[in-house]
């Protein structure tokens, strides 16, 4: 199926807890509707692997280094020419407190405060954000199926606390349009069909807030 976005689609993330499948959709977008993705490095982080051992020790480096990294990364969406095309995030920026405030102390979470105010990160305000849900029982699932090495530490409870943190984030963010997706029965990777799905209901979006599943 060829579906053409509509123009005012030029900035799209891509949002959703660990497992719910926001890089293989923002991938997915840059493969099969023109676009360019542009997605974040866990793998680049060199904390992350201690973080999931030993949360408390490494909770703050952890998440310095992602901010900087986010923030070198909006900064460069937020050139004028970048927008030539299709751009899909498979993050934003706004979502980096939450994360701080599940992983960080109340100390940690301060001082973690006046460094954001000092960077004061600025990024476009995207033409659309795709939320991805799963159940806090999926998301465990997915994870340990896609066994990567750092991840095998991560804990249940820690996927259910961010799903659940993720759940508040999108209750009352309205700064741009959100479509709700349920990623449950969806597979962008091996089902095509599902993006086709998908990439229909974003072309039909017309409210500033939707939801979509299989069979809505």
């Amino acid at each position: 199926m060829s579906l053409r976005l509509p123009e005012r689609y030029r900035y799209i993330v891509v949002e959703g807890p660990i497992g719910a499948g926001k890089t293989s959709l923002a991938r997915a977008f840059g493969e099969r509707a023109g676009g360019t993705a542009v997605l974040e490095e866990p793998d680049a982080n060199p904390f992350l692997p201690g973080f999931y051992q030993d949360r408390a020790r490494f909770a703050l480096p952890t998440q310095l280094y992602f901010l900087f990294q986010r923030a070198t990364q909006v900064r460069a969406l937020s050139q004028p020419d970048l927008f030539a095309g299709l751009i899909v995030a498979d993050f934003m920026i706004d979502k980096d407190a939450l994360f701080a405030r599940v992983t960080l102390n109340d100390d940690e979470f301060a001082l973690y405060q006046r460094v954001w105010s000092q960077l004061r990160p600025q990024a476009p305000t995207p033409d659309l954000v795709i939320y991805l849900q799963a159940s806090p029982a999926t998301l465990v699932e997915r994870v340990r199926r896609r066994n990567v090495a750092y991840e095998r530490n991560i804990p249940d409870d820690y996927l259910v606390l961010l799903a659940e943190s993720y759940a508040r984030f999108f209750h009352h963010y309205d700064a741009a349009p959100v479509l709700t997706v349920n990623s449950e029965n969806l597979n962008f990777v091996d089902q095509p069909g599902d993006f086709d799905l998908l990439l229909q209901r974003v072309i039909a979006m017309r409210g500033p807030r939707e939801f979509f599943s299989m069979g809505s």
